[in-house]
C-alpha cells in the first residue's frame, strides 16, 4: 500500500468491503480512499482495475459507498431502505459496462469495458450490493458490535452469529478492552 495511507480492510464480499473504506464511522473516522489514486489502488486490489480516476469519479464512489452503507444498515436492522440510497445504488448499477466471465478454474471475474472506467467498476460494486441487500446470497447482513465502528458486514458463518466486521481489528480491540478491564478489576498481587 502507498505510504501515508491506512491499509485497506479486505473482505470476501465486494460491497461491504467497499463500505469498509470508511471505518470507525462512530469514532475517529478513517478514510481509506481519500484520493482518486487511492480509489484506483482499491479497485485494482479487488479485481476491478481502471486506468485512472478523477475527483468527480471519486465523489461518485463516495456517494455509492455511503448509499450502500445506509441501505445495508437498514437491511441489517430490518428498517425500510432509504429511497435516496436505493436510487444511487440503482443508478450506479445501470451506468456501467461490465460483464461476468467464467475462468477455466470455475471462478467468476468481472471484465470491465475496454476503457476501464471507474463507473464500470462502481456498477459491479452496486450490483454486488443489490444481491446481498435483496437477500439473493447465502448469508445475512449484520452490524459490527464495536460501538465506534458499527459497519455493515455480510455474515456467511455457519451459525450467522458473527459479531465483528473484522476479527483482526474490531474483534481484537474489544477482546483487549475486556481483558484490560478485567485486569484493572482484579489486579495481580505483587510478588
Amino acid at each position: 500500500m502507498r505510504a501515508g495511507f491506512p491499509d485497506f480492510r479486505l473482505g470476501t464480499v465486494l460491497a461491504t468491503s467497499f463500505t469498509g473504506t470508511l471505518s470507525e464511522r462512530h469514532g475517529d473516522a478513517v478514510e481509506r480512499i481519500p484520493t482518486p489514486q487511492r480509489l484506483v489502488d482499491w479497485l485494482a486490489v479487488n479485481g476491478l482495475a481502471v486506468d485512472s480516476c478523477t475527483t468527480a469519479q471519486l465523489d461518485l464512489a463516495w456517494e455509492l459507498r455511503e448509499s450502500i452503507h445506509a441501505a445495508a444498515t437498514a437491511a441489517a436492522t430490518q428498517d425500510a431502505l432509504p429511497a435516496s440510497a436505493v436510487h444511487v445504488i440503482n443508478d450506479r448499477s445501470m451506468q456501467g459496462r461490465a460483464a461476468a466471465i467464467l475462468t477455466s478454474e470455475g471462478q467468476r471475474l468481472w471484465r470491465l469495458s475496454s476503457t476501464s472506467r471507474v463507473e464500470d467498476a462502481l456498477s459491479v460494486i452496486a450490483a454486488d450490493a443489490i444481491s446481498i441487500i435483496a437477500g439473493e446470497r447465502d448469508g445475512k447482513l449484520a452490524l459490527c458490535a464495536s460501538p465506534t465502528c458499527q459497519a455493515a458486514f455480510f455474515d456467511t458463518s455457519q451459525s450467522r452469529t458473527r459479531r465483528w466486521c473484522d476479527m483482526n481489528t474490531c474483534g481484537n480491540r474489544q477482546k483487549k478492552a475486556r481483558f484490560n478491564a478485567k485486569q484493572r478489576k482484579n489486579p495481580r498481587p505483587a510478588e
